[in-house]
Order: structure tokens, then C-alpha cells, then sequence
């Protein structure tokens, strides 16, 4: 999972990775954006359905395998969240995520997509999920 500038980097095209800055609460302060750039970003709830510690990472980090259903299929993240969740609490866990990033090979791990999250009071990852049963791939909007 990428935290701060890496995150801006990532997400914000160069016009408004200049215009940006990040907050001290890590929050990010952008210009207002239209419906047409935030539907862009294609958001979609998933469910973990298979997780593996990746020894390759220099950062501790977990190698997960999301299933978004058939339209999508299962696609791959590479997820530093070993400080809150065990690979057991992981485990069918549902969660958001963007697909529609570039892959990109994160510490030896092909990463199709970024889960979702955001830092607790002491800067840990918690995962964006969502309550009940979605069907798997739903979209965010």
C-alpha cells in the first residue's frame, strides 16, 4: 500500500500532483474535480482469497490475491498491512480497491491493483471494506 507522496504520485496526474500537498494528518488537499474524473478511477469491491507474505519486500508487506468476480477475475496487490492483520484475518476479507492502475512489480510481485485504506492514529493501515455481501466486483460510486 503506498502512504504519502508515493500515494500522490501514483493517483494524481502531473498537473495536479503539482498543485498538491499533503496535510499533516496525511490527508491531501487537491483542486475540486469533476463526475467524469472521479468515475476514472475504477473502484470495485473485492474479496481476498488468497494471501502470502512477501519476503522480497523491504517493508513488510503481504502478496493478495483478489477476487472481483467474472467480469474482472482475481488480480494481484502487493499490501503493506502486516502490523494489523494476520494472513488469517485477511482471509476472504472484502475490500475496495482501484483496478484500473498500470501493473507494476512491487519487491518481485506482479501488483495489478491497489487496496484501499487508510492510517489509524498511529499511522497503521486499516483496509477499506465494506458490511453485508456486495456482489463481487461491484463498482464504487
Amino acid at each position: 500500500m503506498l502512504e504519502g507522496a508515493a500515494f500522490i504520485k501514483t493517483i494524481c496526474d502531473a498537473r495536479l500532483r503539482d498543485k498538491a500537498r499533503v496535510l499533516k494528518q496525511g490527508e491531501i488537499d487537491v483542486d475540486t474535480i469533476n463526475y467524469e474524473q472521479f468515475v476514472a478511477v475504477d473502484m470495485r469491491v473485492g474479496k481476498i482469497v488468497k494471501v502470502e507474505y512477501n519476503e522480497k519486500a523491504k517493508k513488510p508487506a503481504y502478496k493478495l490475491w483478489v477476487d472481483f468476480g467474472g467480469e474482472i477475475g482475481v488480480k494481484q496487490s502487493s499490501a503493506q498491512v502486516t502490523e494489523l492483520y494476520s494472513p488469517q484475518a485477511l482471509q476472504g476479507k472484502l475490500v475496495v480497491a482501484v483496478v484500473n492502475f498500470p501493473p507494476k512489480i512491487v519487491a518481485g510481485f506482479k501488483s495489478e491493483i491497489l487496496v484501499l485504506g487508510v492510517p489509524n492514529d498511529e499511522g497503521k493501515v486499516l483496509l477499506l471494506s465494506v458490511d453485508d455481501n456486495p456482489p463481487l466486483g461491484s463498482r464504487v460510486f
